[in-house]
């Protein structure tokens, strides 16, 4: 394709110039060339009440003695232990006020006289001048000698120490009131793009929600630095200049988020080619290829891609150990695990690859689950249980492999986790939410891959849950038949959900006026479908076949989605005239809908699984009335059903 005028492509304006350095080779190098000219970052002096979080630039030792004088430790009266001497309960000893006893509250110092404190509860108030005494006071009795808790000049916290609150309270206590910490690295952020915008209502169509910058600050504020975002910068490379001018003059670190890549109006590398130093343009990584490590005036410049993954992947294994680098500190290290790989993963050699996954723990054994991998799906990131590294030399790996998952989730997170792999509906995002308010450590984790998927999913016990909708041709019946054909020697049970109406999910006043599954023969229209293996797609291909209409004359036929509401925002959007899908997903897009069939969705599960206090709970949430009343409010159900248990 020509374009017209400025935006004609040559190589130049492409950055085909992108190379492919290995991730670990290129931090390496360009940690070792900043060292070189970044001046470091020196500690600051702040008041103890604030420094809760920060890290201590030198060890700090006690000024006074804690107690810095001998103290009462209880309530009552002080004395010297040795009048006290032969006191018992058949020779009580009377000690008069001043002249023996001292009355002393907790805390309260002691003369040089007094060496021990017999409580209230051991004395026996005869007058206002006199009380009794039952037994002798051993010599520093129910005393705080001085120091008992630290003694001036004793080491508080050593250097490198993240302050907590109990910290800054033995600091006060040890006369502390300033203390020298590590200042926090600034790193001004930078959101480039003229598609972008904040957060506004309407969004106008071409615009896109900055969000980037918003998840970096919050990683920032997890590496212990301190993130300044910038407002968003237009695709001018005079105004990035600008701004990235005034960012490194402002902070320790600077990152340019988009731009980074190899479209027309992606100046970032360009920019700073002008005003610094660029030492890599590509690295060897999937998502996040196009990234940039530059220097301007002797300070670090990271260029990011823009999707939301790409940028995440990124900013963790790029920008997260230069902000350790600048601060002098080690990162945390990540939790691990070895799992199970539920799926092969095919890769390329060209790059180090970093797959989403989800992690459940199934009969004892670890399961990990891949993820939609683009680079732009969000939600990927919000789901995933871990990462999934494919190193650079490796073409992937096999269903049924060993592999280690970097967890973004504890262990006894995941190990509290119901894992459920099979159809989607919207009722199993509700059933997630409300399992997790009724049970706090009790959560549902979701992977859809349709109901076919979710069978195989159970046979091959990778799943506590399989949601499936399938639909038998011969008996007309859902579900049990294929649960008999596949678990033949095996005692499973069916949890009854819901019935839900299937239909064709049509734009809003149904401007091609569909009225039927043959109107899919039309040549003016296009539909959408749901993958092989997804119950949705067995009811159409086998209403397609009563109907002896040829799928492969459809236009649309082999465009496929993975969720209902993913079919209803294609059509929502006017990439398709229909689809077939549930009434509740073309209630929630606000699209028209027109029924065709009830079918049954359930949750299939091994016997044994209705005795754990798992599933019981689950079922608890089930059968709840608050539950059902969301799913009615929904449109499209039949409850009448729900929380039956099957036994097959």
């Amino acid at each position: 394709m020509i374009l017209k005028g400025e935006e004609k492509l040559t190589k130049k304006d492409r950055n085909l110039y992108l190379t492919n350095t290995p991730l670990q080779q290129a931090m390496e190098e360009y940690l070792h060339l900043i060292s070189q000219s970044f001046v470091g970052v020196s500690d600051e002096t702040i008041m103890v009440q604030e420094a809760l979080g920060r890290k201590t630039a030198s060890p700090v030792f006690a000024k006074v003695s804690a107690p810095h004088y001998n103290a009462a430790a209880m309530d009552g009266i002080a004395v010297d232990a040795s009048i006290t001497n032969g006191a018992s309960e058949t020779n009580p000893i009377q000690l008069k006020i001043d002249r023996d006893y001292t009355v002393v509250n907790t805390g309260a110092p002691l003369t040089m006289e007094r060496n021990a404190v017999i409580m209230v509860e051991d004395i026996v108030e005869l007058d206002h001048e006199t009380v009794e005494i039952r037994g002798a006071a051993s010599p520093w009795q129910h005393v705080r000698p001085v120091g008992e808790d630290m003694v001036k000049g004793e080491l508080i916290l050593s250097e490198n120490h993240m302050i907590r609150p109990q910290d800054i309270a033995a600091l006060l206590t040890g006369g502390i009131g300033w203390v020298k910490v590590k200042r926090k690295i600034a790193v001004g952020v930078i959101p480039t793009g003229s598609e972008i915008t904040e957060l506004i209502d309407p969004l106008p169509e071409g615009k896109i929600i900055e969000s980037n910058s918003k998840m970096f600050q919050a990683l920032l504020s997890s590496y212990e630095a301190m993130g300044i975002t910038y407002p968003i910068v237009k695709d001018e490379p005079e105004k990035i200049r600008l701004a990235i001018e005034k960012a490194v003059d402002e902070n320790d670190l600077v990152v340019v988020n988009a731009g980074s890549s190899a479209g027309t109006k992606d100046y970032t590398v360009d920019v700073l080619r002008e005003i610094g130093n660029v030492f890599t343009h590509g690295v060897a990584i999937k998502p996040g290829k196009p990234a940039i490590l530059a220097e301007v005036k002797g300070k670090p410049v990271v260029g990011i891609p823009g999707y939301p993954v790409s940028a995440y992947v990124v900013f963790e294994q790029m920008v997260k150990p230069l902000v350790y680098e600048l601060q002098n500190q080690k990162p945390i290290q990540v939790e691990k695990l070895k799992a199970t790989l539920a799926r092969r993963i095919i890769s390329s050699l060209k790059h180090e690859e970093f797959v989403r996954v989800k992690v459940g723990k199934v009969d004892e054994r670890w399961i990990a689950t891949p993820l939609n991998r683009g680079a732009g799906v969000t939600m990927s990131l919000v789901r995933a249980d871990g990462i999934l590294r494919i190193p650079q030399s490796t073409e992937g790996y096999d269903k049924g492999d060993n592999v280690e998952i970097e967890l973004s989730r504890s262990k006894e997170d995941l190990s509290n986790t119901i894992v459920s792999v099979g159809s989607h509906d919207l009722v199993m995002d509700l059933l997630a939410n409300e399992l997790q308010k009724k049970n706090d450590n009790l959560a549902l984790s979701s992977a859809h891959v349709g109901s076919m998927g979710g069978i195989i999913a159970m046979k091959q016990k990778e799943c506590h849950l399989a949601p499936i909708h399938l639909l038998d041709e011969i008996s007309g019946e859902y579900n049990i038949d294929y649960v008999r054909k596949y678990f033949a020697n095996e005692q499973m049970s069916m949890i009854k959900l819901v019935k839900r109406s299937q239909g064709l999910m049509v734009q809003k006043g149904n401007p091609k006026e569909i009225t039927s599954l043959e109107d899919l023969n039309r040549k003016d229209i296009s539909m959408i479908n749901r993958q092989k293996g997804a119950g949705t797609r067995i009811l159409l291909d086998y209403m397609l076949k009563t109907k002896k209409m040829d799928p492969n004359l459809l236009q649309g036929y082999q465009r496929e989605m993975t969720t209902h509401m993913a079919v209803a925002v294609a059509i929502k959007n006017n990439t398709a005239d229909c689809g077939l899908g549930v009434e509740s997903a073309a209630k929630a897009m606000e699209l028209d809908f027109i029924p065709i069939a009830w079918e049954e969705y359930d949750l299939l599960t091994p016997k044994y699984m209705l005795e754990t206090k798992e599933v019981k709970k689950l079922l608890e949430v089930v059968r709840s009335d608050s539950f059902v009343k969301q799913i009615m409010s929904l449109g499209g159900y039949d409850c009448s059903q729900i929380g039956k248990t099957i036994l097959i």
